[in-house]
């Protein structure tokens, strides 16, 4: 695909050439079809000539075909040319065409060579339209009939189908044969035929009177604005409005034609922190910036590369000429490089980078699978914190094993969430003992691998697109439970996890509230659970989606605590209701003072944030006890129940009695009637959760 914006080399020694060599076929041609045929050219009639001048007039403006190369042209001048070839054969009519074609070629200042290629059609073309009307006895006379119509379409037909089968040729058997395949378009053979059959009319005119030959003009008007129209339909539809770069459409469409036989790599970059410039100078000085970025990237990429924007401040360059991971590697550092310069907008030089995925493209991979590669690339470079990943082979979630399950955990999710189940875990106030709410936990039982653990379900979900599908199918599945529960006069508040993925995407937010919206749910009964790995590849990003979660009424709680990297600031800045203490160092309470301390430190310091603080893993009296002094609010564990199906959950709520700590009394019968084998996988599971 021709970029949007392209590059034209200065016309001078091209243009020179082009006109040179062109005119150089047309006065060669005129003198070869003279010698073979003097008689063609005594007494041509002043009608000939002015619709040969009309010819080389009109094709000072040819109809370029949308979003297609030169060669692809369509030149208004056929419509004279093809009259002539029905009235006076093909000598004279070829001598006007190629005319025409040197001063098509002088105005759109294209190569030598595909002026050529194009002489090459239409001479075929009128051959073959010359050669049907020649075998109609008599000719077209002074006053056509329905015969003589039906001479002039079959001539045009064979006018089209020599053109494009000749076009065809060339494509294959030249130097050029490299040229992406590209269907007609239903404008460009609509103003073919168009023009051809204007022929006719134009020839019968001029039996008339020469003065109506001019009017044919308005109807090449006509022609000329439908093909222009035509083109800007067509553009829009493959052109980012904003930067004038090729979209989504156009990058698929791309990835999806046969190029050369080269390595393809797709770069995709996300821009790093960038709605921190729509937050600071406003949505119009952001669009300024993607404007320039857009600007920039396409001064460093060459020419035979592609350079896309998909959306948002997502860009993605198709490189066409790598040798390998290496050679992609280096692209994505100079593309880095080139964004890392400062952009100066309004007078502020604003610093901006890139996460940047790579996939590389071999062999017949579709282009729906390179993009998903490349965005799984770029988000394992944003939560390794690194600016560069590469998706191939050699990545540890590409192996033939992983890539077989994630398929068919693909196809369960499309089939209604065969075999993926839901089981929900009780979480008890410590000061009362009442249930405040449940844990929503993911099993899936596989058709052929049995249960998949949480672990390997997570490493093979979570780094590609099909972790939102599974959090979208979960999201739904615990709305529609909150509402069964609701209806039967036990609201439940649920906790699900989301992945960094979501929170990136932002629309978990608008799925959550068009879910309450259906369903009829407050939404103080739906709580989602982030883990701080997500807070540290994006943290601006997560910030928004967090915030417009908790304007609708969504509680967030921060789960798995102290295991990962994030800053304090984090509890102060993020709009959170509740902190999840992680079970590593709730199991370990009663024996390591040192866990106990963490804990502790942990409570103390949600307590004074006014945050709600919840211990996983309470396995034992002896824990629950301890947390009870240290002023925990809420424990989840083993101790009280298991996780279990929600049709279970309604029987163990109707045995449960709350009991406070040091009274253990009914808790034990809780766990009646649960079968061991019972546990269930987090969601997304955290690594040691059962």
């Amino acid at each position: 695909m021709d970029a949007a914006r392209p590059r034209t080399a200065a016309p001078g020694p091209r243009l020179r050439r082009a006109l040179i060599v062109t005119a150089g076929l047309a006065t060669a041609a005129g003198l070869v079809l003279w010698a073979a045929d003097p008689g063609a050219f005594r007494g041509l009639p002043a009608a000939y000539w002015v619709m040969a001048l009309l010819a080389l007039l009109v094709d000072a403006r040819p109809h370029p075909v949308p979003d297609r190369r030169v060669r692809a042209v369509i030149l208004p001048s056929i419509c004279f040319t093809f009259a002539i070839v029905l009235d006076r054969g093909l000598a004279p009519a070829l001598v006007v065409q190629l005319a025409a074609i040197t001063v098509a070629g002088a105005r759109m200042r294209s190569p030598v060579r595909r002026w050529v290629h194009l002489a090459l059609q239409h001479t075929a073309a009128l051959g073959a339209a010359a050669a049907v009307a020649g075998l109609a006895v008599p000719p077209i006379g002074a006053r056509p009939d329905w015969r003589d119509a039906a001479v002039a379409c079959a001539a045009a037909g064979a006018w089209i189908a020599a053109r494009y089968a000749v076009a065809a040729v060339v494509r294959r058997w030249t130097a050029d044969r490299r040229t992406r395949r590209r269907r007609r378009t239903r404008a460009d053979l609509l103003a073919t035929a168009s023009l051809l059959l204007l022929g006719p009319v134009i020839l019968v005119a001029a039996r008339v009177s020469l003065a109506l030959l001019p009017l044919a003009l308005l109807a090449l008007h006509a022609v000329h604005r439908t093909v222009r129209w035509a083109g800007d339909s067509e553009r829009a539809t493959r052109v980012d409005p904003l930067t004038g770069l090729p979209n989504r459409r156009a990058l698929q469409t791309t990835m999806a034609e046969r190029g050369p036989d080269r390595q393809r790599a797709l770069l995709l970059l996300d821009l790093d922190r960038f709605r921190t410039v729509n937050d600071a100078l406003g949505h119009p000085a952001g669009d300024r910036l993607l404007a320039r970025v857009a600007d920039r990237l396409t001064a460093v990429v060459p020419e035979h590369d592609l350079v896309v924007r998909l959306g948002g401040d997502e860009f993605a360059v198709l490189a066409t000429r790598v040798e390998g991971p290496a050679s992609a590697r280096r692209i994505a550092q100079h593309l880095a490089e080139t964004l890392s310069r400062p952009f100066p907008l309004d007078g502020t030089p604003v610093e901006l980078s890139a996460s940047i995925g790579i996939a590389l493209q071999s062999g017949r991979r579709d282009g729906a699978t390179l993009l998903r590669e490349a965005e799984t690339a770029m988000y394992e470079a944003k939560q390794r914190g690194d600016q560069i990943a590469v998706h191939g082979p050699d990545a540890p979630h590409h192996s033939p094993d992983r890539l077989a399950l994630l398929a068919d955990l693909r196809d369960a999710l499309r089939h209604d969430g065969a075999g993926i189940q839901l089981y929900y875990q009780p979480q008890i106030a410590i000061a009362t003992g009442e249930v405040v709410g449940v844990e929503a936990l993911l099993r899936w039982r596989h058709p052929r691998r049995g249960v998949v653990g949480p672990e390997e379900l997570l490493r093979v979900a979570e780094p590609t697109p099909v972790m939102r599908l599974l959090t979208a199918h979960v999201l739904d599945e615990v709305v529609a439970q909150l509402a069964a529960w609701r209806e039967r006069g036990t609201p439940l508040r649920a906790a699900v996890n989301v992945s960094a993925r979501d929170l990136h995407a932002g629309d978990v937010a608008d799925r959550v509230s068009r879910l309450l919206r259906e369903h009829e749910v407050p939404a103080d009964l739906l709580q989602l659970e982030i883990t701080e790995s997500a807070l540290m590849a994006d943290p601006h990003r997560v910030l928004e989606t967090l915030t417009r979660l908790d304007r609708m009424g969504v509680a967030i709680s921060l789960d798995d605590f102290g295991t990962g990297y994030s800053s304090l600031q984090h509890l102060r800045r993020l709009p959170l209701a509740e902190v999840k203490i992680d079970r590593s160092f709730v199991l370990g309470m009663v024996a390591d003072r040192g866990d106990a301390a963490i804990v502790r430190s942990v409570i103390g310091l949600a307590g004074a944030l006014g945050l709600r603080a919840v211990a996983e893993g309470v396995e034992d009296e002896a824990t629950w006890r301890l947390l009870a002094a240290a002023g925990c609010h809420t424990a989840q564990g083993w101790f009280h129940a298991r996780p279990m199906p929600a049709a279970e959950l309604t029987g163990w709520l109707n045995r449960y009695r709350p009991v406070r700590p040091g009274k253990r009394g009914e808790i034990d019968s809780g766990l009646a009637g649960i079968p061991s084998n019972n546990e269930g996988a987090g969601w997304p599971p955290s690594p040691a959760k059962r």
